[in-house]
């Protein structure tokens, strides 16, 4: 695979490649892009689904950086 590099100024240094964007652009295609309900069978995993998405903000455990002494 080829990256794509760029050439930008670093403090101290002069010039200095960057590596670039490594994706690949695209977009869902299809009817059925973006429609977990239908994916999803019973209530449990419809739940399961919307708990693990959000639990970052709802969850009890933190990891790294976002841990906090004091919970908000």
């Amino acid at each position: 695979m080829q990256y794509k590099t760029e050439k930008k100024a670093a403090p101290g240094r002069g010039e200095v490649e960057v590596l670039s964007a490594t994706y690949e652009e695209g977009k869902p295609e299809g009817e059925d892009a973006g429609r977990w309900r239908q994916k999803l069978q019973s209530r449990e995993d419809k739940l399961k689904y919307l708990q693990t998405a959000e639990r970052y903000w709802y969850g009890k455990e933190w990891f790294g950086s976002e841990k906090r002494k004091t919970p908000a």
